[in-house]
């Protein structure tokens, strides 16, 4: 039985396998300003969903509080939470949005 160990220490043929990085979901917050048609928006362009998709998860912002709109890994949660709230200052909204680890 041949159990040759290489440079890095393992096993010929072992694998590693890095750790998976975390996750985080992007949190839309409802409040009474911003517009329907603004939120809609945001979801099309910043969060790539398609326009059905963007007005069902509108409506359920609107109707819950607030709605989970995508799980990405920390840059992307972080620079699409971003995003959204610079876009909703530079247009007047109040609009929240939140990241949370999953």
């Amino acid at each position: 039985m041949d159990l040759s160990v290489n440079e890095a220490g393992l096993a010929a043929g072992e694998k590693v396998f890095a750790d998976e990085p975390p996750e985080y979901k992007v949190i839309l917050l409802n409040d009474d300003y911003t517009t329907k048609e603004f939120v809609t928006e945001v979801l099309v362009r910043i969060f790539r969903k398609t326009p059905e998709e963007a007005v069902t998860l509108m409506e359920k912002v609107h109707t819950s509080g607030s709605a989970v709109v995508g799980i990405y890994v920390y840059d992307i949660a972080a620079t699409r939470t971003s995003a959204t709230i610079q876009a909703a200052r530079k247009n007047g909204f109040p609009l929240q949005c939140a990241m949370e680890r999953v």
